[in-house]
């Protein structure tokens, strides 16, 4: 089947110990691809991950990183470059809300924190492993970008919607720049998920009322997410898609 193209690959996900990424991380392991499995501060989380896809039949490694901070994020590119002597598709899906607030309430810490995680993490994972994907003369980036980047958020979120609108329209930029060299970029914008992004940000009732906008009637789980991770990352399914944000939100937002 196509998604034994994945064997072997190496596929370094951001944020893969918990939620959307340990779903994503699970299953191209599970198709044998040799999986980095990065994290910050969970590292028991992250082990169970690369427990599983060890399990599973793939292979994996933990890579801790600070990604807000680009030093640690070119220390990341170099440590998994040397553990797996290159690289066939990067995912950047580390990101969070950093709280709810409004904008007069905003300092700068916060700026700093919340773009810091959401949008600079993924300018400076592109450029730190961009030389590795020109010497090889290929390579994949899957961006996570979020249903936020369209509609603005709910409450108290706007500056992560900024963040994530800064997501999707880099990985339209980095489509065009980068196509020459067969290099494909493409984004998965998830809708509202039910992770532990939400545990720690939305109430029952904030949940609920964003459930009842959903014409599938229900949150999204991670495994909601994987197809489009595994579409993107299979170019005999997707080898022609390039530029294009993957809309998953259960029919929330219809663009």
């Amino acid at each position: 089947m196509e998604f034994d193209e994945l064997r072997g690959k190496r596929i370094l996900i951001t944020g893969a110990s918990t939620g959307i990424g340990a779903a994503v991380a699970h299953r191209m392991g599970a198709f044998g691809a040799r999986v980095g499995v990065h994290y910050n501060a969970s590292q028991e989380a992250a082990q169970a991950v690369a427990e599983e896809i060890r399990t599973s039949g793939g292979e994996a490694q933990l890579f801790a990183a600070d990604v807000r901070d680009p030093e640690a994020v070119n220390r990341l590119a170099e440590d998994f470059i040397a553990a797996w002597d290159g690289i066939d598709i990067l995912v950047n899906n580390a990101g969070d809300m950093g709280g709810r607030a409004p904008m007069e309430d905003i300092d700068d810490a916060r700026y700093d924190h919340v773009m810091d995680l959401n949008a600079r993490s993924v300018f400076a994972a592109v450029r730190a492993f961009l030389p590795q994907f020109h010497s090889q003369g290929h390579g994949n980036i899957i961006n996570t970008s979020s249903i936020a980047a369209r509609n603005g958020g709910g409450p108290g979120v706007g500056l992560y919607a900024a963040g994530k609108g800064f997501v999707s329209t880099l990985t339209r930029t980095l489509a065009k720049e980068l196509a020459p060299e067969g290099i494909r970029v493409n984004a998965v914008a998830p809708g509202t998920i039910d992770t532990p992004f939400h545990e720690r940000h939305s109430s029952q009732e904030q949940l609920e009322t964003v459930r009842r906008t959903i014409p599938l009637g229900r949150l999204g789980t991670p495994g909601d997410c994987v197809g489009a991770y595994l579409f993107l990352a299979t170019d005999a399914l997707s080898g022609y898609v390039t530029g294009q944000v993957l809309e998953v939100n259960g029919g929330q937002l219809m663009p």
